[in-house]
């Protein structure tokens, strides 16, 4: 993994992180690679706020992976602040090879380094692999989420 570098997304990796989306049924279904205008407009919302970070694996010059980790100030657990990720997403020609583990690590160090108390994330129902995976790495699946679509 020495040759891994993770990295704050660019404008120039939307193409390769949309690519990462799209790659599976369910991204298939609700991506459009062919139209990069709403991803750009996501991007500059998201750099700008302090509390996002959108970040792509690169090795080789290439982006092999993607994560958002989102920082969440609250109230609940004695005001603790919590993180969120979001769009975990390995190349094809990478899984298996550790950088999904690397990924989260770092995600989980990031939380700490923003005195976060809890790192909580969400998983598609259908994504029977990713469970295992994210039990693997001390992650419970604690609780019930729901959605609503707008």
């Amino acid at each position: 993994m020495g040759d891994l570098e993770i990295r704050a997304a660019v404008a120039e990796d939307i193409p390769a992180i949309v690519g990462m989306l799209a790659d599976d049924p369910l991204g298939a279904r609700r991506e459009s690679p062919d139209d990069p205008a709403p991803y750009l407009s996501a991007l500059e919302r998201i750099s700008a706020d302090p509390n996002q970070r959108l970040v792509v694996a690169v090795r080789k010059g290439r982006v092999v992976g993607t994560l958002q980790l989102t920082i969440v100030p609250g109230l609940s657990r004695r005001g603790a602040t919590r993180s969120i990720i979001e769009g975990v997403r390995v190349h094809a020609d990478e899984r298996g090879s550790g950088l999904g583990t690397r990924f989260i690590e770092w995600a989980i160090e990031e939380s700490r380094r923003e005195n976060c108390r809890l790192v909580q994330l969400t998983s598609d129902s259908t994504r029977t692999d990713a469970h295992r995976f994210y039990e693997r790495l001390g992650f419970e699946a604690s609780h019930v989420g729901f959605k609503l679509q707008l």
